[in-house]
Parts: structure tokens; sequence; C-alpha cells
């Protein structure tokens, strides 16, 4: 423990990176996925079970905790570590993203944005200062600067407007998170798919000092490999020794493919969302228990796997409360899916330590494209449990 932040490398692999966030709530390893609890609940999780599949962090949202139950309201009842039971780091991320899918009901000039909620239709308004101010009364840990997030594609001239005003926004967050020891600001760099833009957002906020730099503004709709190649031109202009976080991202395999270019920290809904829709992360890829091939099925998603729901229900369970519509259903895969990431994240991090990260890669690549095997079946075609 310590009453400092900082960020210390412990071996690194070509461009991929292990180390440690060191906070006073407690240390982040990296690379880190950071589950995603936007109105301060990882969906469908209690917190000692998010804590028990290995995430050291969570995610809360500007924007939705401004909404309800309010910033002030949090910091009265104690913060939101507290009030949501979570005594271990969390991030906050700016309202940035959320007020961008709001299109129509939201107007942006060098201010900051004005929106209509979209709970109540009542107008708010949202500054880089006040951004700040609401994450502080959050008491999060690490602190995004707001950032104006344009979707792809995009023009070129749209991508360079929002890249200079989110520059002379972080300018102002900087000057309202002060000297907050202990607590961190990161800044975001923008410049839609455009590579010149993205150097020169890299290269002015690493004038600033901040303690930590995400790259912001993808997975937004741009192919993989776009987005692997904003990563390749931002990196190199970037300080190493400081935390780079790839914002909102993604799928597993975006995930490998960004540590593998030197990203430590990842947030994105997908593994909760999936499991709130029937879908499961395993390592042989990823299974829809809609579907009717798993209602006879008895095995388990993955005999192997230290999460309780991976290894004890059977799939013609879940495929039956999926069907059905039963919250179990959801909590259950929710759980494998977060189990699931962080063991990703772990066996990266370890790859990483090792010095063997292309060789790992490409065995999980394997299994994903290998799949699981059918399931055994009887004359009847029905699985025999004793097959299993």
């Amino acid at each position: 423990m310590t009453d400092t932040f900082s960020f210390a490398l412990s071996a690194t692999d070509g461009e991929a990176r292990m180390g440690e966030i060191r906070t006073p709530r407690g240390n982040i390893r990296t690379p880190a996925f950071m589950p995603v609890g936007t109105a301060g609940t990882v969906k469908a999780m209690l917190p000692e079970q998010v804590r028990e599949a290995g995430a050291d962090i969570v995610l809360g949202n500007t924007y939705h905790l401004m909404l309800r139950p309010g910033a002030e309201r949090v910091a009265r009842l104690g913060g939101l570590h507290r009030m949501m039971n979570w005594p271990r780091p969390i991030l906050t991320d700016s309202g940035g993203f959320q007020v961008m899918s709001l299109s129509a009901l939201r107007k942006i000039d060098e201010r900051g944005v004005t929106f209509q909620s979209h709970i109540d239709g009542s107008r708010h308004e949202l500054t880089p200062e006040r951004s700040i101010e609401i994450q502080g009364l959050l008491g999060s840990d690490i602190q995004m600067q707001l950032d104006e997030c344009v979707k792809l594609p995009c023009s070129d001239a749209v991508a360079e407007k929002a890249m200079h005003l989110s520059l002379r926004w972080a300018e102002r967050c900087r000057v309202a998170f002060g000297e907050q020891p202990g607590r961190a600001m990161f800044g975001i760099v923008q410049g839609g798919a455009v590579e010149a833009l993205r150097v020169e957002s890299a290269r002015e906020l690493t004038q600033l000092g901040l303690k930590g730099y995400a790259i912001g503004g993808l997975a937004v709709g741009e192919l993989q490999e776009v987005m692997l190649r904003m990563i390749e031109t931002v990196m190199p202009h970037l300080p190493a020794s400081k935390p780079h976080y790839l914002m909102g991202v993604g799928t597993p395999d975006d995930i490998v493919e960004a540590v593998r270019r030197g990203i430590d920290m990842f947030d994105c809904v997908m593994p909760t969302r999936a499991g709130r829709h029937g879908q499961a992360y395993t390592r042989f890829g990823r299974l829809n228990l809609r579907n009717a091939i798993h209602a006879d099925d008895p095995r388990p998603l993955d005999p192997d796997s230290p999460c309780p729901a991976a290894r004890t229900y059977s799939r013609a369970y879940l495929h039956h409360l999926v069907r059905s519509g039963e919250i179990l259903g959801m909590i259950l895969l929710t759980w494998n899916n977060i189990w699931y990431y962080q063991r990703l994240m772990a066996g990266l991090r370890k790859a990483i330590e090792e010095g063997c990260l292309a060789d790992h890669i490409a065995v999980v690549k394997e299994d994903w494209a290998r799949g699981w095997p059918e399931s055994p079946r009887t004359a009847e075609g029905v699985p025999a449990a004793a097959e299993l």
C-alpha cells in the first residue's frame, strides 16, 4: 500500500508491458480489465464476486451518476466506494462518450456540453470543471478529462475540431483537478482515424504532465485494423513511464492485440451485456445459450474454470434459464464472463513475464478457432451424462 499514485513496469515482451499501478486503495495489476459499473454496480454481480474473479479496479460513469443518484448525494453518503461496497480503486470516465450518444439532445461549445437527460428530459451543463468536480465528489481514484468523442467514420475537419477542443478541455481539467495526493487524472488522445491528428493530440497532452494517458474515440464502429493502426500511431508518443488506457475496448481479440501493442488498461460493457443476453465467453470461444443445441447438453460451460458458474451448472440448465427469461441465467452468465475476462488478463500478464506472449496468443487464438467439441450423443440423440 502507498499514499501516492504511481506506476511501475516489471516486465516487457516486445511492445507489451506488465506492471502495477499503485494507489492508496490497492494496487492494480496490468494489463488490467476494468469491469464496468456504470451506475455504481457491475450489473448482476456482487462486489465480492467481482473481486474474487480477479478484478483490481472497476469503472463508474460520471454522466449516469450525476443524473441519479447525484454526485452531491453520493458524497453525503460517504463516496462511491462506500456506497457500492467496493473498497478498492475506481476509475470514473468523464461522461463525454455518453453525451456523444445523445445526438440531438446535446449542444457543444467552448464552455462545455449542455444536454437533456435521457431519464426525464431535464437540462444539464457539463463543463470540464464540473466533470472534475463530479468525479471528486464521487471520490474516484482515477479521473478522466472531459473530451469530445466523435463517431467514426467522420471527416478530417470534424475530427480535427473535436481533437483541438478536447486538448483545450484537458488543460482546464488539469487546472480544476489540481493536486490530489493518491489520485490521478488521465488525458484522452483524440483525432478520429487521422494519424497526424492522433500524433498531435498525444504530443500536446504529454506536455501537461498527467499521470496517465488514454486513447479514446475508438471502438465506435471502425474496423479492428483501423483501431490497431491508431494504437500503433499513438504509442511512440506516449510516455513509457505512464499507464496507457484504451477506452471502451472490447472483444477478447481486440484486447490481446492491444496488449501486444503496449496497452495497459481496458474497460468494456461487453462481458456483462453479453451475460444478460444469453452469451457466455469461454476459452474455446463464445457460446449462445439461447441456441437449441444446448437444450439437452449436460456439460458445464468449462469444467476447468475456477468460476462456480462455469463449472457447476449445465448448459442445458443455462439454456432453460435464458429461454425462460430467468434472472439467475443473467447472473450466472455474467459471473462466468467476468471470470473469463480476468483469466484472459492473468494469462497475458504471465506470458509477458515469461517472455512468451506471441506463443501464448497463438494458442489462445487456436482454441478460439477450434471451438468446443460437440457434445457426445446417445443413440437417441441425447448427450450421455456418463460421457462427460
